[in-house]
């Protein structure tokens, strides 16, 4: 039995472990002698909830042709973020063009609360407690952007201490094993008086 490569198939089982999003579709136009011609801009995010984000614009005459170049884009730029216990591990401000994007973790239960373009992408990233609040233009590409310029460049506390050459953190001794060496230290003291 021949073994027949399907490269539809193999593009369909590789986009099945994400999740996607279509955040907006574009229309423009253009006026010809003959008439308008119309072209369409999509916006996609691709994500596995657990940690791998990607984000894609496509452009082309059809909308179907636009979000498949759209998410062939996403696929191409992933980012993982770094997720603890459902949220980020510290703040950040995205940036991009005149667009900013604070991010800031959030308490177990809080939830994300945040305007689409930012919800969207940290929900398809796995995160579930966040805060956010776009600053600057509205622009949902920019805004998408920004949150990716955020989300890149976040660090958890392992990779800092690593980044400065610290390794890792000695451990900070037991309230139990403090309070053995003070009732020590006060047994020697008046055993001495």
């Amino acid at each position: 039995m021949a073994l027949t490569f399907n490269r539809r198939n193999d593009r369909e089982r590789e986009t099945s472990e994400f999740e996607e999003k279509m955040l907006f579709v574009n229309r423009t136009s253009k006026t010809y002698q003959g008439g308008r011609r119309f072209r369409f801009a999509a916006l996609v995010i691709l994500g596995d909830r657990n940690g791998r984000v990607g984000m894609g614009i496509g452009k082309a005459k059809e909308v179907p042709v636009a979000i498949e170049k759209a998410k062939a884009i996403a696929r191409k730029n992933m980012i993982t973020v770094p997720v603890e216990n459902g949220t980020i591990p510290h703040d950040i401000v995205g940036e991009n063009s005149t667009s900013r994007v604070l991010l800031k973790p959030a308490g177990p239960g809080t939830g994300v609360i945040a305007g689409t373009v930012p919800r969207s992408i940290a929900e398809l990233a796995g995160i579930t407690n966040m805060l956010s609040k776009e600053l600057g233009s509205r622009n949902k590409v920019n805004v998408a952007y920004a949150v990716f310029d955020g989300l890149k460049n976040l660090r958890t506390a392992k990779q800092v201490r690593s980044a400065r050459g610290l390794g890792e953190q000695p451990r900070v001794a037991g309230a139990a094993a403090v309070s053995a060496t003070t009732e020590a230290g006060a047994a020697q003291a008046g055993g001495a008086l």
